[in-house]
């Protein structure tokens, strides 16, 4: 059976698609499985022993219908049995319906999934099982080609790094003078993807402050991308002098040398995103701040999980998600931010770095 699944989102998305792959190859360890990303989240999904070719989708597809035309007949041309469209857009439901495929899987999200798909999907907002939303309204997908009962939906993404990139790490980061074998460093998602995501730099300060006065051994490093620089400097100027002295300015050179430095780290704190997830595949401790307009059912871990932490305005102000609407909680997200104080947030995160430490 040759499989097409298709996730052009970003690297959370990608990473968190990926499950897919493991569980078809948990029942049909034959079956030949693509996957097709953009190029600029292939990091996430390189050396994955669970995915068979990388199909990448170039930003030219979008910008030229014939390039487009092109790449269908490539895709037409790979004969897939099934093709799973997670990404669910129209340039993805039309790779879908382009193949050929016989069977053809998707959500239910647009008036033309009942047309181009064999079988669409809603997706569940109340959890079943003890896993986010993100996880199981992606292993549902794959009711029409395995047994709902054979669907592990324990299975978690997974990022797979060689000896020799550990080693490529540790020289550069040598280099820079940073000794990561011999201190302990936490990774800080200091940044979400746009403001609505990011917890106020002022808080997220205070958080570091917090951090760095009750362990005197623990370093920090940054998680960002270049254009955010400047907000990272903006928090710096915040911080404490004794926090700033314990960050490291060192900069990951592309995203797979940040995952591999991620990798030297005993965990990784701050805004729920795609270094959360990085982090969780890696098999670290997280712990996530989600934005208030985020549902944190669909992204955040079961309560029960004792090494991935989370925390939303909601779990400590419950009466104002009461009406809640995603669109009028995200316009509004400025205002619920502010009502996100630190002080809810130090204890946990205190026993959080507490109980990872040493471990």
């Amino acid at each position: 059976m040759k499989i097409l699944i298709i996730q052009q989102k970003m690297i959370g998305d990608v990473l968190t698609s990926s499950i897919l792959c493991e569980a078809i190859k948990q029942h049909n360890s034959s079956a030949e499985i693509h996957y097709l990303v953009n190029k600029n989240t292939v990091p996430v999904v390189e050396n994955n022993p669970f995915i068979d070719q990388l199909v990448i989708f170039s930003p030219e597809y979008e910008q030229s219908s014939f390039k487009f035309f092109k790449f269908l007949q490539q895709i037409k041309a790979e004969k897939y049995d099934v093709v799973i469209d997670v990404y669910g857009k129209l340039s993805s439901a039309l790779i879908t319906a382009f193949s050929k495929a016989k069977i053809k899987i998707g959500f239910r999200k647009k008036k033309y999934s009942s047309l181009l798909y064999t079988h669409s999907f809603s997706n569940e907002l109340v959890r079943n099982k003890s896993v986010g939303l993100a996880y199981e309204n992606r292993l549902n997908l794959l009711q029409p080609i395995l047994n709902k009962q054979d669907i592990d939906y324990s299975i978690q993404p997974k990022i797979c790094i060689s000896n020799s990139e550990k080693e490529k790490i540790l020289k550069l980061a040598e280099e820079e003078n940073l000794n990561l074998k011999d201190k302990t460093f936490a990774m800080i998602n200091v940044l979400g993807s746009d403001s609505s995501k990011t917890y106020p730099l002022k808080y997220m300060a205070s958080l570091l402050d917090e951090i760095v006065a009750n362990f005197p051994n623990l370093y920090l490093l940054f998680n960002y991308i270049p254009k955010q620089e400047p907000d990272v400097n903006q928090l710096l100027a915040l911080c404490k002098p004794e926090t700033k002295s314990r960050i490291s300015s060192y900069y990951a050179p592309s995203l797979r040398e940040f995952i591999v430095l991620t990798s030297f780290c005993k965990m990784v704190i701050g805004n729920e995103g795609g270094a959360i997830n990085m982090g969780k595949a890696l098999n670290l401790p997280t712990f996530a701040i989600f934005s208030p307009w985020v549902r944190k059912e669909t992204w955040g871990t079961h309560d029960e999980d004792k090494m991935n932490k989370t925390v939303h305005l909601k779990d400590f102000e419950p009466i104002r998600f009461e009406n809640y609407s995603q669109k009028n909680f995200k316009a509004n997200s400025e205002n619920l931010y502010r009502a996100f104080k630190p002080e809810f947030i130090k204890l946990n995160l205190v026993k959080f770095i507490s109980d990872n430490i040493t471990n």
